[in-house]
């Protein structure tokens, strides 16, 4: 078995088929075939189903542990790379829209300035779809709703956010003369994620002790199309603070609840294998990032 053979099959698929495959591997169609026939011959067992290009049950399984052997050869050869003072390579990472939307620009700033042999390749996604791609070793780190979920992750917290009320002009709440409470929320109809999501979960999780459920007006995956249509008025929306951008933030109402509590992000790694002197390089930038006081945008707790 050689590295190539299990590259050809990732490519696959990674980009849906071999001719796609090959392109992005930079051979030819044959070279690719080649590889996964000679990968089948070794194991015994199709690894894609030649009627619809699609990867068996074995491909599967196949693909998975490909993943964590090209990720740790990569780290390998970053590793050395540090060994010489130079941290050089590439590190995935996935993110949260509303967290990404602030901490990138920063990122983008920080990493040349301190690292500038280290490539950032940024995946945005909801916690839910992040998560397994973390997993199965499609990312290096991942910047996360706080709890993450399985046993494969480990994670640790990066800050914590105060959670808002945006509203519409003209709306009820708006005009509201004290602070929010719970009970406001229960009399409201509003924008709210899926069922199952982290942000939805923990809002039943504060309500339900309280004999409160949430009233949605839709029900909708991915905060940052709900915050898009409470900037639009379409409704209010509970939301984490840095989903409001700057030049918004005196164009609408974005009020406190009592009893709301903060969302926490964290970031989140493999619980197995050692993460390579890019991952954690990354990491460190990741805190120093969020522990400048002057680059914050409102809202945000660094841990103490």
């Amino acid at each position: 078995m050689e590295i190539r053979h299990l590259q050809a099959l990732t490519a696959i698929s990674d980009h849906g088929t071999f001719s796609a495959a090959a392109e992005h591997l930079g051979t030819v169609q044959s070279n690719v075939s080649a590889h996964v026939a000679r990968l089948e011959k070794e194991l015994a067992t199709p690894l894609i189903d030649r009627s619809d290009g699609q990867l068996t049950e074995e491909g599967a399984v196949v693909v998975a542990r490909a993943r964590r052997i090209l990720s740790e050869l990569d780290a390998l050869v970053a590793d050395v790379a540090a060994c010489k003072d130079a941290v050089s390579g590439t590190v995935r990472v996935g993110m949260i829209g509303t967290t990404g939307r602030w901490l990138v620009p920063r990122l983008m700033t920080a990493v040349p300035a301190r690292h500038p042999d280290l490539r950032l390749v940024v995946v945005e996604g909801t916690t839910t779809g992040l998560e397994p791609q973390l997993a199965s070793g499609q990312l290096d780190l991942a910047v996360l709703h706080l709890p993450v979920a399985g046993r494969d992750l480990v994670s640790r917290l990066l800050f914590e956010e105060d959670l808002m009320v945006v509203v519409p002009a003209g709306h009820p709440l708006a005009a509201a003369e004290r602070e929010l409470t719970l009970v406001d929320l229960a009399r409201t109809e509003l924008l709210l994620p899926l069922p199952g999501t982290a942000l939805r979960t923990e809002l039943d999780a504060v309500t339900r002790p309280f004999g409160i459920t949430l009233r949605p007006a839709a029900e909708i995956d991915g905060l940052r199309l709900i915050a898009s249509l409470a900037f639009e008025g379409v409704g209010p929306a509970v939301l984490p603070a840095t989903a409001i951008p700057a030049f918004l933030r005196d164009r609408i109402t974005a009020l406190p609840v009592a009893g709301l509590p903060r969302r926490r992000v964290g970031v989140a790694q493999r619980s197995r294998g050692l993460p390579s002197a890019p991952t954690r390089a990354l990491f460190d930038l990741l805190r120093t990032v969020v522990g400048q006081a002057g680059g914050r945008p409102p809202g945000i707790h660094p841990p103490g």
